[in-house]
């Protein structure tokens, strides 16, 4: 090399790139895992990975000023005396008060019955502000009981039996002491301060048959009145599904590992689990095999964003979705507004995940009085139900182009796939072929 050759630039390892390092530089200094919110953030298969065929020849397209297109939906006709209806095929996930704060849990509330759709307790137990502004609540039954008690079961509209989460399937989430503040610790039945980590699994039954007991005891008290949903984590849809079925369930919801998380280990958040896409045609399929498809709803969650989304997970067989980190954003979560102040905290704006630590400067992961009360829930909430209807109408003009009277009647053979892994993920054709890698036998 001669004396004027420019320098070579330097070069980070592939394996040991700068986020690597300083993971390894974190731990040495401190000794203790990390621990954040906001989901996986590796890339994953995705439903970008999926297009439509929108009608052109051999289909033929609606009209949508003259043509209706449905986007209704019901949940908990299989044994509820009384199912639930909702207007959009699009929910709000559970999310507890205590990762949320008050006015927070409000908003969702608005915004979700604005739309007409439901929205979800989380756990720690149920609010006034949340119930009183809620047209449809469903109540999360968890394994840490937390807040649970049956006049609340009897008051929401529907319940969902928590057996995992998708950022941490076997295992249970985290609230740190700094949010456990009086109203939480009663609520919970909690020392105030002290950091409170969620139980992994319920502690009065260990499989499906005991599952099938707990559903029983769910329907006595509630008069057989409310819609039962099972919620698992993705790791083995097609089996924890047809158990979840079989023990009873109206609704089974199956969150991928895309979903957020209040807070907890990012070893469990990127390691643990299967993507979205990889658990619908599974979960659909154990439904099938059943006899329940249709009979027993479907609802996917984890990394739902768009319309299209939305469009291409009904598509593939469900008969909803439910959104939580992409609520908290329509909320003003990582709002830019508020970029000095996530600064201030060492992050920016859209990468902020350190919603266990309380200091959200949008009032929302907080139970901080100061950053609550800058949460407008009439105007946060207004900002959702917008958001809401803007996913419906985008998964109705979708809908429409392929020619179809209802969002439901959206099937795999309107959808081809960009590469092979969710071609065969999605059990759709590699686009411009008519091949589905996999097709030829399934195993779980």
């Amino acid at each position: 090399m001669s004396e004027n050759s420019p320098p070579t630039p330097p070069r980070f390892s592939a394996t040991f790139d700068r986020y690597a390092i300083a993971q390894i530089q974190r731990a040495a200094a401190t000794g203790i895992y990390d621990i954040r919110g906001g989901g996986a953030k590796r890339h994953l298969p995705h439903f970008d990975d999926l297009l439509f065929l929108g009608a052109s020849m051999s289909r033929y397209p609606l009209e949508g000023y003259r043509e209706k297109c449905g986007t209704d939906v019901v949940l908990g006709s299989r044994f509820a005396s009384k199912p639930i209806t909702i207007k959009t095929p699009v929910t709000i996930a559970g999310m507890s008060f205590g990762a949320l704060s008050a006015p927070a849990k409000e908003a969702l509330g608005r915004g979700a019955s604005a739309v007409g759709t439901s929205t979800t307790t989380g756990d720690g137990g149920m609010t006034v502000e949340e119930r009183s502004h809620s047209k449809i609540l469903v109540y999360q039954y968890l394994p840490s009981r937390y807040g649970m008690n049956p006049d609340d079961l009897r008051k929401a509209d529907a319940i969902e039996v928590v057996v995992g989460q998708g950022a941490k399937p076997g295992g249970g989430g985290m609230l740190l002491g700094q949010k456990i503040s009086a109203r939480v610790a009663e609520m919970r039945d909690l020392p105030e301060g002290i950091d409170q980590r969620s139980a992994c699994r319920h502690p009065d039954w260990t499989g499906p048959d005991d599952l099938e007991i707990k559903i029983g005891e769910l329907r006595e008290i509630t008069d057989w009145e409310k819609p039962i949903y099972v919620k698992i984590g993705a790791s083995r849809p097609y089996y924890d599904t047809a158990l979840a079925a079989k023990a009873g369930a109206d609704v089974v919801v199956v969150d991928g590992m895309q979903g957020g998380t209040a807070a907890t280990q990012e070893v469990f958040i990127e390691n643990v689990g299967i993507p979205t896409l990889a658990c619908i045609w599974q979960s659909v399929q154990a439904l099938r095999d059943l006899g329940l498809h249709r009979k027993v709803q479907l609802i996917v969650s984890g990394g739902i964003r768009t319309g299209a989304d939305v469009a291409k997970a009904l598509a593939l067989g469900a008969d909803a979705v439910s959104i939580g980190t992409a609520a908290l954003v329509a909320l003003g979560d990582n709002d830019p507004a508020f970029e000095d102040e996530y600064r201030k905290l060492g992050t920016t704006a859209g990468a902020y995940d350190d919603w266990q630590d309380g200091r959200d400067p949008a009032g929302i992961t907080t139970q901080d009085p100061e950053l609550a009360s800058r949460l407008d829930p009439v105007r946060a909430g207004h900002r959702l139900a917008n958001y809401l209807s803007v996913l419906t109408l985008e998964a109705q003009t979708i809908a429409r182009a392929c020619g179809k009277s209802h969002v439901h009647n959206l099937e795999p053979e309107d959808l081809v796939a960009l590469t092979i892994e969710a071609a065969a993920m999605a059990r759709v054709p590699l686009a411009g072929t008519d091949w589905i890698p996999g097709s030829t036998g399934a195993s779980f």
